[in-house]
């Protein structure tokens, strides 16, 4: 059973694991990977993993704050996404699932649980985006309440804009059918 849970060095292995099934290149969407980052160090990973769980906590109005949580099962980093705790151009939930985990549902499963985490912030509504022609994507948002918003221009291409308005959840022991 998969499970959302914070960055952490004690998953160095399993993330280059995870990283190297994507292939070349700093595009794992829902890891926070900058170019500069380096990873492949305990030192540069620990750094990064440092850097990650500063920016979930309270800091300046200066830098945004984001929380970040990884897609684990059994030991083995399947994906990561990313809650912005404030509106950007690009959205604020971005997510990944490395190649060999996918059309499992797992983006799905995350997308959901991160709302529930968005909801416990008290936030009520979010943009999500897409790449247009990401159709799994696409169904990930749509699957847990994304609403299509427009396909606008962005520094991606067209992107697939999608307002998601977040509701608490009904309490099935005090609801009456």
């Amino acid at each position: 059973m998969p499970e959302l849970v914070a960055p952490t060095v004690s998953l160095h292995a399993a993330w280059l694991d995870a990283r190297d099934d994507w292939g070349p290149g700093v595009h794992e969407d829902g890891f926070g990977l900058r170019p500069s980052d380096e990873v492949d160090s305990p030192d540069g990973f620990a750094a990064w993993v440092a850097r990650l769980t500063a920016s979930g906590q309270p800091g300046d109005a200066d830098r945004p704050r984001c929380t970040f949580r990884w897609i684990v099962e059994d030991g083995r980093v399947l994906g990561g996404i990313a809650l912005r705790h404030q509106p950007s151009d690009l959205g604020q939930i971005g997510y990944g699932i490395r190649p060999s985990a996918r059309r499992r549902g797992l983006a799905t499963w995350a997308l959901g649980r991160m709302l529930d985490e968005a909801r416990a912030l008290g936030t009520d509504r979010l943009l999500i985006v897409c790449v247009a022609d990401n159709t799994p994507s696409a169904r990930t948002i749509e699957r847990n309440g994304g609403v299509l918003d427009g396909v606008v221009a962005s520094r991606l291409g067209p992107v697939r804009r999608y307002q998601v308005v977040l509701r608490p959840p009904i309490d099935s022991a005090t609801d009456n059918p």
